[in-house]
């Protein structure tokens, strides 16, 4: 049976009674025998303390390979944990996945009845079906589970539950295709559940017992939810990525928003409003293991994929996942609500580097507005795109016009007089240009924060396109500052240090403790030429990184790809102590490391989330020869490619190395 880490006093007292228990307890306490009180645990005379956990140290997998095809076409875990403690003595424990569900499964309801797992609906809670063949007409089912989190209420008990009840929220970012193989990105309104799960005491196994699909009418329906974090006061923070272009001339991108409208309200009439997508929705879990929503208007209409809530329960740092994207920052009026604040977006000074021994740049921040959520909502349903900004494509050679650049494109823009405050929330990435923004990275992906340190961390997935210098055609800018002298399509991930005492450009203070102030390279991926198996990127460096999430009781950085340029994607554990990286997962050949969640603790044990997305999705790094090979095994694996797993990453004490 497959195990959590347990971090709790009481698994380790009964690890000396002979139980076969991660023993990662003690973090807090000398001697954990005295802290308990010698409780029915420990019958007896006085025992002596237990040892206290010190550290923790993964050890690699090898990457999966063609001698043994199985391995890349499946989930694969051949990591392992050390524990170290303050007696010098250590164990380790082999790792093991462990699946809730597979996505097109049917679970149960909490009602007596089931549910299809990842399935979509529209505005009134209805299913949304497939067509595409009429002989298999059938409901849609994500094959891309994304952001989760995993959280406890007290005093939740749901029926059904044998032990602890703790629940977990998946979101589905989209569906690659339907049945009949037509492209559905973007087509259908983002499914969120909430998952009951019942968490043996005992092993700290958790098995779902009922599936809640959460109703996203209040919102508007969800546009293309990607990454998730666990605020500090335990709600869900999900993300719509590439808000939608209100000024879009692409027949596709127009197709696609037709589409997603007419799915989500099953009516060819209404008309698809962008505003009201790109926003932050905010997942509440009831005690009952049900679930409400609500949309978050005033942090900027950008391509929010993961935000990070710092401890003071105000500061969220935001990743962009764009081209010509920006760093940026939302302070909110009060703690553990963010339904009114104000908006910054970085300037990166001189220096900025992606070389990791660099000193790299100093960050200061330009105000773009305060607003509250309820007043964006409003602008976006009161005002129409040419009623904001004003885009021309061409240049007008009209000075009240200046050239920025949106989504790699040069575009001429001017706010309609009055309007500033609506550009700010509705057309954030071109008004950050305009105000002076440094908007020049590329696909800024996960946030996290590790807060001993005081040090934030971004993921880029490329280092490509407008970061690349004099690369105009693709958005570069001399403006940003940002400059590297050739691309790094492997990506890497920056380090940011917080500090508070900050000002902005108007010179007010910054409300926050927790403002960056410095950025500098942390991890940069190597760019290959393909290897045997198809590479092309280093497979024993990061390539593309997409999740981030951070441990502080492991000191570790876990790193999630969604990598072109790895012919299997991983999960990796970079200890910010030892710098050491290690690999710990491996997915499916074509799929995407999704729905990273490091759980330190719950109810004594420890998680990490994972999921993935779109197995056999093939790309330039899958040779035909491997494509021939492994697309029967992905196909007999996950439904026939339109199935993916959603769980965590376990201890098994039945391969326990002592």
């Amino acid at each position: 049976m497959a195990e959590p880490f347990d971090l709790s006093r009481r698994k380790a007292l009964k690890l000396l009674a002979g139980a076969p228990m991660l023993p990662l307890g003690g973090l807090a306490t000398a001697s954990m025998l005295t802290a308990c009180g010698g409780g029915n645990d420990l019958a007896g005379p006085a025992a002596t303390p237990v040892a206290n956990f010190t550290s923790a140290s993964f050890a690699s997998m090898p990457a999966p390979s063609l001698a043994n095809p199985a391995l890349m076409a499946t989930t694969t875990v051949g990591s392992s944990l050390t524990v170290s403690y303050s007696d010098g003595s250590k164990r380790a424990y082999k790792l093991a996945y462990q699946p809730f569900f597979m996505t097109g499964d049917m679970v149960p309801d909490g009602k007596g009845g089931t549910v299809l797992a990842g399935g979509y609906f529209d505005i009134n809670n209805q299913p949304i079906y497939d067509n595409s063949v009429p002989a298999q007409r059938r409901q849609f089912f994500s094959d891309s589970p994304d952001g989760t989190s995993l959280l406890k209420i007290d005093g939740a008990k749901v029926a059904g539950v044998k032990g602890n009840t703790v629940f977990a929220v998946v979101q589905f970012e989209y569906t690659t295709r339907s049945q009949s193989g037509a492209d559905m990105y973007g087509r259908l309104p983002s499914p969120i559940a909430v998952l009951t799960l019942d968490q043996d005491p005992a092993t700290g196994k958790l098995t779902l017992v009922k599936y809640h699909n959460v109703d996203t009418s209040p919102a508007n329906g969800l546009w293309i939810t990607c990454g998730a974090s666990l605020s500090p006061w335990n709600t869900h923070l999900s993300s719509e990525e590439y808000e939608p272009d209100a000024f879009t001339t692409s027949t596709s991108n127009l197709a696609q928003y037709k589409a997603y409208n007419e799915n989500l309200y099953g009516n060819t009439n209404i008309a698809f409003n962008p505003y009201l997508y790109g926003h932050l929705p905010e997942i509440t879990v009831k005690a009952d293991g049900t679930g409400s929503v609500r949309k978050h208007y005033c942090l900027g209409r950008i391509s929010h994929e993961l935000v990070q809530v710092m401890p003071d329960n105000r500061t969220v740092l935001m990743g962009d996942d764009a081209t010509n994207s920006g760093l940026f920052m939302f302070v909110a009026d009060v703690e553990k609500d963010l339904s009114a604040g104000t908006l910054y977006v970085a300037k990166v000074g001189a220096g900025f580097s992606v070389d990791a021994s660099a000193a790299g740049a100093d960050l200061s921040w330009i105000k773009l507005g305060h607003a509250t959520s309820a007043e964006v909502e409003a602008m976006a349903k009161s005002n129409r795109p040419q009623d904001v900004i004003d885009v021309k494509w061409t240049d007008p050679a009209d000075a009240s016009y200046k050239k920025v650049f949106a989504s790699g494109v040069a575009q001429w823009v001017r706010v309609v007089p009055g309007k500033e405050k609506v550009a700010a929330f509705l057309e954030t990435h071109r008004y950050a240009f305009l105000a002076g923004g440094s908007m020049g990275f590329t696909k800024m992906e996960g946030t996290t924060v590790n807060i001993k340190d005081k040090i934030a961390y971004s993921a880029l997935q490329n280092i490509v396109d407008s970061m690349v210098k004099g690369n105009t055609a693709k958005g570069w800018n001399a403006e940003s500052n940002i400059s590297v002298d050739a691309a790094i399509n492997a990506g890497g991930v920056l380090q940011h240090k917080l500090a508070g005492g900050q000002k902005d450009n108007g010179g007010a203070a910054i409300n926050s403790e927790w403002v960056p102030v410095h950025t500098s390279a942390l991890l940069v991926g190597k760019d290959i030429t393909a290897d045997a198996l198809g590479n092309k990127a280093d497979p024993e460096r990061v390539a593309n990184p997409d999740n981030l999430k951070f441990s502080e009781k492991l000191r570790t950085l876990f790193i999630g790809e969604d990598s072109g340029y790895h012919v299997n994607n991983f999960l990796w554990a970079y200890n910010v102590d030892t710098k050491q990286l290690t690999r710990l997962l491996s997915t499916p050949a074509g799929a995407e490391s999704t729905g990273l969640h490091a759980v330190d603790e719950l109810n004594g044990w420890t998680y990490i989330m994972s999921n993935f997305q779109h197995a056999g999705d093939w790309g330039s790094q899958h040779t035909q020869a491997l494509r021939d090979t492994l697309e029967p095994l992905v196909r007999a694996n996950y439904k026939d490619r339109f199935g993916a797993s959603v769980g965590y990453l376990t201890a098994d004490p039945a391969a326990v190395k002592l």
